[in-house]
């Protein structure tokens, strides 16, 4: 297993009370649950590889979706 890095997060009370209403919702941890959306975002705007990808590199502006930019 990749190790993970341990860091402080300061929330606000409404926010985490919604974050552990969803992440019980699907069976998950609050950490987990933090993760999952963040991995989710990251893959979504492009800076994450998808899993499987062997470079291990996140597509570029230039690739993808042939959307210019504006």
């Amino acid at each position: 297993m990749a190790k993970r890095k341990a860091f402080l997060l300061r929330i606000d009370p409404k926010l985490w009370d919604g974050l552990q209403a969803w992440a019980a919702d699907e069976l998950r941890s609050v950490n987990a649950q933090i993760e999952f959306l963040l991995r989710q975002a990251l893959a979504k705007s492009g800076r994450l590889p998808p899993p499987g990808d062997p470079s291990g590199e996140a597509k570029s502006d230039s690739e993808g979706d042939g959307k210019a930019e504006e």
